[in-house]
């Protein structure tokens, strides 16, 4: 109903095609300044904004040029006593951080630089967090990825989400 108003004017010489170069190069110096200001402001995110990164890098088959010794680094000095991930250094390990950070862990097949035995515990396990299904350890039931709980837990109370439709 009523006419769209339109926030942007594309102009006619604009690129017509996605500058992938462009993009990879903005992604892989992001991080390299680390007194930036928005940097700074993103720390509380660190751990999921470096999974989204890489991931796009890896999609754009860029994923070498970021720098996995001191991501992984990064990671582990992560992971606190109770075997969670934080977002950064000095903050307090969460469900979406270990998520994140064994998702990139994935992508580097570098898993053995966290102690995974403290990651795979009851608590991580009770929630069913997708991601920890793909450390291959086969004591982890399988997990539904939109619901993130244990599907034999989903078909016991009648759940079967029709993930296709």
């Amino acid at each position: 109903q009523g006419t769209q108003v339109k926030d942007v004017v594309i102009k006619p010489d604009a690129p017509s095609s996605l500058l992938l170069d462009k993009h990879a190069d903005y992604i892989a110096a992001y991080g390299s300044k680390k007194d930036d200001y928005e940097y700074t402001l993103s720390e509380y995110l660190r751990m999921s904004g470096i999974y989204w990164g890489l991931t796009v890098m890896d999609l754009m088959g860029q994923l070498p040029r970021m720098n996995r010794q001191e991501i992984t680094d990064f990671i582990k000095a992560c992971q606190h006593e109770c075997g969670g991930i934080s977002a950064s250094i000095g903050h307090d390990p969460h469900l979406l951080y270990t998520l994140s950070a064994v998702q990139i862990l994935c992508l580097y097949d570098s898993v053995s630089v966290i102690d995974v035995d403290k990651v795979v515990d009851p608590f991580h396990t009770l929630f069913g967090v997708a991601g920890l299904s793909l450390l291959g350890d086969e004591q982890i039931k399988p997990v539904n990825p939109v619901l993130c709980m244990p599907e034999d837990v989903l078909q016991r109370i009648g759940l079967q989400p029709d993930l296709l439709t």
